[in-house]
């Protein structure tokens, strides 16, 4: 086997295991970008805790058949990449949502996101990414809840009362 074809064997083994590890995937273009914005992105994805690829499509392609995602095969063309969140589902739509907003004239993009087995829109990828974060979206869960319990323990204690009153 030749050299370059071992490369590219491994390349789509590499991808393969990133796509079954990953949680989401945002496929981006990033044509026109210069390299201080690429650098000030790659820095942003790894605080987030996701990895930034580029990847030749051809090789992305064939590992995305080999696990039956064929649906990302129409975003694959010109220049793309990819960016791997493995922990935090929301954290590459976020990250790139934040980055285009802070660097609006940055000539970059959302091609599509892939979730859990679902294909997503730039619309779909930009409404993700404008969730709160995990732990606000608990703190507003817990907050409700709060604020629910401590109704109902009011009105037992003013049912309560209103027993004691009668008797």
């Amino acid at each position: 086997m030749s050299k370059n074809l071992e490369q590219k064997v491994q390349q789509v083994s590499e991808v393969k295991e990133k796509l079954q590890k990953s949680n989401a995937v945002v496929l981006v273009d990033y044509k026109g970008i210069n390299v201080e914005d690429v650098t000030d992105l790659r820095k942003r994805f790894r605080e987030a805790g996701v990895e930034y690829k580029v990847y030749k499509n051809t090789l992305f392609k064939r590992a995305a058949s080999e696990l039956g995602m064929e649906v990302l095969h129409e975003y694959l063309q010109g220049t793309v990449a990819v960016a791997f969140g493995y922990n935090d589902a929301v954290a590459p739509a976020k990250t790139i949502n934040q980055f285009i907003k802070d660097k609006p004239k940055t000539p970059i993009s959302v091609k599509a996101g892939y979730i859990e087995g679902k294909i997503m829109s730039v619309d779909e990828v930009k409404a993700l990414g404008d969730l709160p974060s995990r732990e606000v979206l608990i703190a507003m869960l817990l907050g409700g809840l709060q604020g629910t319990i401590r109704n109902l323990a009011y009105a037992l204690n003013t049912i309560k009362e209103n027993k004691e009153a009668e008797a």
